[in-house]
């Protein structure tokens, strides 16, 4: 039975000091749409715990010692793939890591059939990017009762480990985000950190504004009670934190920007335009950062405003988390 969403308006639902309920047996991790309030906060309770443990820098149990672990990174990554590499290592998994440029892949093998090779030597989970929406869907519809999938992005569909991330770093700062305001800056159209966040921010409570360049901000948001900007002093008045988006090279490419310089002049983040944010606004970005043009230098680097740091570090247990839930939903 598909697994619905909670839209639950008791406020004790949205208290992440609530105690967290157990996993429900879900075998793959596509997005983060259809995740329950109490899935949510049974990842983030397991990932405290799990960035507690490496924090003492002591070995930690194989939880899923038996479990072989696939990377397949159809697109260039180094944090999410050195952060599930990190992860399954750390719960004992054996990890493999495809190198794609010289693997049958570049031979014109489909991702069908690399899954399914994969699933003859051995490999249970399979952790994949790719730049198809829908692509992770596809894996866990062919083999999803002989493996395991975590979606790693898929085209601009979803990214939901990097979603979850986002809200455990949002709530190390604040444990309760109902009526919190968030503000979403840049190419919201084709984010699929962005999907992945509000789909989470939104179960939570949290009250969400986006803004950027009228290309990049799809109007169909207004139907989901999402308030859309396009003057950022608006968007981040007297918001709680701020998500700065990466700008892709391919939209200026496209025409769906001016330029870069004219992009940073208008929805670049820095210290004198945050101003108008809560005295204790956080900020934000799920990397790489295009510094300069989504972000200045002196923003990202003050570790009093900027939690981007932090995001990196989180990668790794939540991630963690994830596996761990998987691995034993048998």
């Amino acid at each position: 039975m598909p697994h619905q969403t909670d839209t639950s308006a008791d406020a004790s639902a949205h208290d992440l000091t609530k105690p967290a309920a157990s996993w429900s047996g879900r075998r793959h991790l596509l997005d983060t749409k259809d995740l329950t309030i109490e899935e949510v906060k049974y990842l983030v309770e397991s990932a405290k715990k799990y960035k507690a443990l490496r924090a003492t820098r002591k070995p930690l149990p194989a939880v899923a010692g038996s479990h072989i672990l696939a990377n397949l990174f159809y697109e260039n990554s180094t944090r999410t793939r050195s952060s599930f590499e990190l992860a399954g290592k750390a719960l004992g998994m054996t990890v493999l890591n495809l190198d794609i440029g010289s693997s049958s892949v570049a031979k014109g093998e489909t991702i069908e059939d690399t899954a399914r090779t994969l699933l003859a030597m051995g490999v249970d989970i399979i952790v994949q990017r790719h730049s198809t929406s829908g692509s992770a869907g596809l894996i866990a519809e062919k083999f999803g009762k002989r493996l395991h999938v975590v979606n790693a992005g898929d085209g601009t569909n979803a990214h939901p480990t990097q979603g979850l991330l986002d809200l455990f770093t949002m709530f190390s700062v604040e444990p309760n985000l109902k009526g919190k305001k968030v503000a979403i800056v840049g190419d919201v159209t084709y984010s699929r950190v962005a999907r992945s966040d509000i789909w989470l921010l939104q179960k939570f409570g949290a009250d969400i504004h986006v803004v950027g360049p009228p290309s990049l901000i799809p109007d169909n948001l207004k139907d989901q009670g999402i308030t859309i900007h396009h003057n950022i002093e608006d968007a981040l008045n007297k918001a709680d934190f701020i998500i700065a988006l990466r700008l892709q090279l391919e939209r200026q490419k496209a025409g769906l920007i001016a330029s870069f310089e004219e992009y940073s002049q208008l929805y670049r983040l820095d210290h004198k335009r945050i101003a108008g944010a809560k005295p204790n606004v956080k900020v934000l970005h799920p990397g790489p950062i295009n510094r300069g043009i989504e972000i200045t230098d002196e923003l990202a680097d003050d570790l009093s405003v900027s939690l981007i740091d932090e995001q990196v570090s989180n990668g790794v247990a939540i991630r963690m988390a994830v596996l761990d839930a998987i691995a034993i939903s048998e």
